[in-house]
């Protein structure tokens, strides 16, 4: 697994949401969908502030997920 980064990352979207798994990957925390499966269902996961063991969880603007090798903060893009 690909989880050696530390700090924060911000990932802009263009959408009203992320999946969770897809969020993992866009920021380069995993490499694979596979990866991301296997951190999330280890529990590894937090989401505003509740470890979440979906990967199809809905992930919108201002949420912060946490994951041994930093954080993730979600911005959606003005329109």
């Amino acid at each position: 697994m690909k989880i050696k980064l530390y700090g924060i990352r911000q990932i802009i979207i263009n959408t009203d949401y992320i999946r969770l798994d897809a969020l993992l990957k866009l920021s380069a925390f995993v490499s694979s969908g596979g990866e991301a499966k296997v951190l999330i269902r280890n529990g590894d996961v937090i989401v505003r502030g509740i470890t979440c063991l979906q990967r199809g969880k809905k992930i919108r603007d201002g949420d912060v997920v946490k994951i041994t090798g930093g954080d993730i903060i979600v911005v959606k893009k003005a329109e």
